[in-house]
Order: structure tokens, then sequence, then C-alpha cells
């Protein structure tokens, strides 16, 4: 049986909402970051890109990218029957996704206090 592109995002949504620490942190801009820099990354890497590693902070996302692609490829094996458009939508709605729940969708009112 065949998986739905929602079932897809939704299987690797539930990895990221489980198993990565990123996704918590305390503030709308960090998380923003966050998420464009690691699911993007992650999105590279499956793509068989290249990625930029020539800051710390580059560095830094580049290795949970790493980390979550590798994941992704052991707990979804039918990644590797994708085609590289396909993987693109499905990185691009998973991101989608994520941002949605850890920012704009997320009821966290510290996200945004300014005195923090």
């Amino acid at each position: 049986m065949a998986e739905s592109m929602q079932e897809k995002i939704a299987e690797l949504e539930d990895y990221i909402m489980k198993k990565c620490l990123w996704q918590f942190h305390s503030r709308t801009w960090d998380r923003k970051r966050q998420n464009e820099n690691i699911l993007g990354m992650t999105k590279h890497l499956l793509l068989e890109e290249p990625v930029s590693r020539e800051t710390p902070e580059e560095r830094c996302y580049w290795v949970d990218a790493v980390t979550m692609a590798e994941a992704f490829k052991t707990r979804c094996p039918w990644l590797a029957g994708m085609a590289k458009e396909d993987i693109a939508v499905l990185m691009d709605g998973l991101y989608e996704r994520i941002d949605h729940l850890t920012v704009s969708g997320s009821l966290n009112q510290e996200l945004n206090d300014q005195h923090y």
C-alpha cells in the first residue's frame, strides 16, 4: 500500500517531535532559524546536494541535518524509491508543518515575550 505525501510528512514529523530537541528553543526567531536551516540542510543532504559548513553556526546545523537525514533514510526506506522532485516536495511540506507546529500554531505565548 502506497503512502500519501501527507502520511509521509506525518511520519517524518513524528520523528522530529519525539527525537529532536532543537524544536523546543524558547524564542520564535530561534525556532524559525532552526527550522529553516536544519530542515533546509536535511533536504539538500537527501537530494545529495552540497551544504555549506563554513561558519560555526552552519556546522552546528549541519550536524543536526546529517543525523536527521540518516535517521530518515533508516526509518523510512520508502525515501530510497522517491524521485528527487518528490523528496523536495516532501521536505517543503515537512518544513511548513514543523514551522506551523513550533511557531505559527504554537500556543506558547512565551515565544514572543520581549522581556526574556
